[in-house]
C-alpha cells in the first residue's frame, strides 16, 4: 500500500474534521466585537457553544440570539445553520459542480457518509435535488412567514425575519430572533394561537425532519407511483409519533394552568401537535416547556431521543431505528425469525446497527446526565432533558442552558457534535478498518428471560 493511500483520510474522518473546522471558524467569528449587538466581545465558551449549536443545527442557546448578536453575528449563525443542515460536503460539491470540477470517488464516499445514502450511484443527482428542494422550501417558507410578520413589523424587518426563521426552522436549528421584540428567550409564545404561523412552522420542521431522500421520493411519486421502503417507514413513524405525542401531551397538559388550560380546545390541540412535531428536532416552543408537568417533559425527552429521519437535518437515534426496535419486539412476540415491513425483510446488518446505535445513544445521554448532575445544583430530570436535547440536536430547554457552568457547556458542545455526526460515524473515524474474520466460533447458548 502506498504512503499516500495509507495517509488518506476516511470519509468518516473527513466528515468529523470538517464539522470541527466549521465550528472553530464560526466560534472565532462570533467572538469578534462586531458580532455582538453591544460591541462587547462574547466569551470564548459562549461563542464556541453558539457556533457548535448552530453548526450542529441544535438551537440550544446560552445567550438570546435576537438581543445579543448584531446583524453580522446573526448572519454568521444563519450561515452556520445552513452549512450544518445541508452538510459542508454537500455545499462543497455544489460549488465544485458549478465550476465543472470533477467529483472523485473519494468525494462520493464522503457524500455517501454525510447523507447516510446506501449507494454511490446517483449521488450527484441527489445532491442537486437536495439543493433545489432546500432553497425552494426555504424561499416559500420565508415568503409565507414574512407576509405574516409584516403585520407586526416594518417590511424590511419582516423579510429578514422571514428568511432567518425559514432557514433556521427548515434546518431544524431552532434559533429565533423574537427576543428583540417580545423579550429574551420568548420564542414563538406570542404566536401560540396563530394557526398560520403554527402550520407553516410545523410544515417546515416536518419537511426538514423527514429527510431529502423521502422528499425526493414524494416529488417523483406522481411519475413512479411507488415509494421506497425507507420512505414508507419514515412517513408512517412520523405520523404515528406525531399523533401519539400530541394526544398524550393534550391529555396531560389540558389541566395545567401554566400551559394549555387557559387556551381554547382548538389552540390546545394546535399547541400539543406543535410541540409533538417540534420535540423531535425543531427546538421551538409556543408555551413554556419549563412550566409543563414532569410527565410531559419526560415525553419530550423520549420524542427528542427518537428524533427525525436519516439523511435529514434532525438528530436522535432516528425514526427508522425506533421502527426496527419495535419490529424486533413484534417479531419476537409472534415467534418470527425476520423483521418485515411492508412485505420486505430487513437485513441482519440493519438490525444489529440499529441496536448498537440505540445503546450507544442511551449510554451517552445517561452518562452525560449523570455528569451534569454531579457538576450542577439542579434536579436530575432537567439536566437529563438538556443532555437529550443536545444529543438529539433538538434545541428544547428547561431554561437551564444559560445558567450552566462553563465545564457543563463544553460537555454539551461535545454531545451536540456527537449527536450531529453520529456516535457510530465517530467510532468509524477513529478505529482501524475491521478485517474479515477467518475463524468462526461454535454457537453457544445463554438463558434469556
Amino acid at each position: 500500500m502506498s504512503k499516500r493511500k495509507k495517509n488518506m483520510l476516511s470519509p468518516a474522518k473527513v466528515l468529523t474534521f470538517g464539522f470541527a473546522l466549521t465550528i472553530t471558524i464560526g466560534a472565532f467569528l462570533l467572538s469578534l466585537g462586531p458580532a455582538s449587538a453591544g460591541g462587547k466581545k462574547l466569551g470564548l465558551t459562549d461563542a464556541f457553544f453558539t457556533a457548535t449549536s448552530a453548526t450542529c443545527v441544535t438551537g440550544l442557546a446560552v445567550v438570546d440570539t435576537g438581543t445579543q448578536f448584531s446583524l453580522f453575528g446573526q448572519i454568521v449563525i444563519l450561515l452556520l445553520v445552513q452549512i450544518g443542515g445541508l452538510g459542508f460536503t454537500t455545499i462543497g460539491t455544489l460549488i465544485s459542480l458549478a465550476f465543472n470540477r470533477r467529483i472523485s470517488l473519494r468525494d462520493r464516499l464522503v457524500l455517501q457518509e454525510t447523507l447516510n445514502y446506501n449507494a454511490i450511484g446517483g449521488l450527484l443527482q441527489l445532491i442537486i435535488k437536495i439543493c433545489v428542494y432546500t432553497f425552494s422550501i426555504e424561499f416559500v417558507g420565508a415568503l409565507l412567514l414574512a407576509a405574516r410578520f409584516f403585520r407586526d413589523m416594518p417590511l424590511g424587518q419582516a423579510l429578514y425575519f422571514g428568511v432567518f426563521h425559514s432557514v433556521s426552522i427548515f434546518n431544524n436549528a431552532g434559533f429565533d430572533l423574537f427576543g428583540k421584540i417580545h423579550g429574551p428567550f420568548s420564542g414563538l409564545a406570542e404566536y401560540a394561537g396563530d394557526p398560520f404561523v403554527n402550520i407553516v412552522v410545523m410544515a417546515l420542521i416536518v419537511l426538514g425532519g423527514i429527510g431529502f431522500i423521502v422528499i425526493s421520493d414524494l416529488v417523483s411519486y406522481r411519475r413512479t407511483r411507488r415509494l421506497t421502503l425507507h420512505s414508507k417507514v419514515v412517513l408512517t413513524m412520523t405520523l404515528i409519533l406525531t399523533v401519539v405525542g400530541a394526544l398524550t401531551m393534550l391529555a396531560i397538559e389540558s389541566s395545567n394552568p401554566h400551559t394549555l388550560q387557559p387556551m381554547s380546545w382548538t389552540n390546545r390541540t394546535m399547541a400539543a401537535f406543535f410541540h409533538s412535531v417540534s420535540a423531535r428536532s425543531g427546538g421551538l416552543s409556543t408555551v413554556s416547556v419549563s412550566d409543563m408537568e414532569q410527565s410531559s417533559q419526560f415525553l419530550l425527552i423520549l420524542l427528542m431521543f427518537i428524533g427525525a429521519a436519516p439523511g435529514s437535518t434532525g438528530g436522535g437515534i432516528k425514526v427508522t431505528v425506533f421502527a426496527i426496535l419495535l419490529g424486533a419486539i413484534y417479531a419476537m412476540i409472534r415467534g418470527k425469525e425476520d423483521i418485515v415491513f411492508f412485505r420486505e425483510r430487513l437485513s441482519k446488518e440493519s438490525i444489529i446497527k440499529a441496536i448498537t446505535q440505540t445503546w450507544l445513544a442511551m449510554f451517552l445521554v445517561v452518562f452525560v446526565g449523570m455528569a451534569l448532575s454531579a457538576l450542577e445544583d439542579h434536579a436530575f430530570l432537567p439536566l437529563l432533558f438538556e443532555a437529550t436535547s443536545a444529543f438529539a440536536t433538538a434545541g428544547l430547554s428547561l431554561d437551564l442552558t444559560p445558567e450552566l457552568r462553563n465545564i457543563s457547556k463544553w460537555i454539551l458542545c461535545a454531545v451536540m457534535f456527537l449527536g450531529r455526526i453520529g456516535p457510530l460515524t465517530l467510532a468509524y473515524a477513529f478505529t482501524s478498518k475491521s478485517k474479515k474474520e477467518l475463524l468462526r466460533y461454535p454457537e453457544g447458548k445463554i438463558i434469556i428471560g
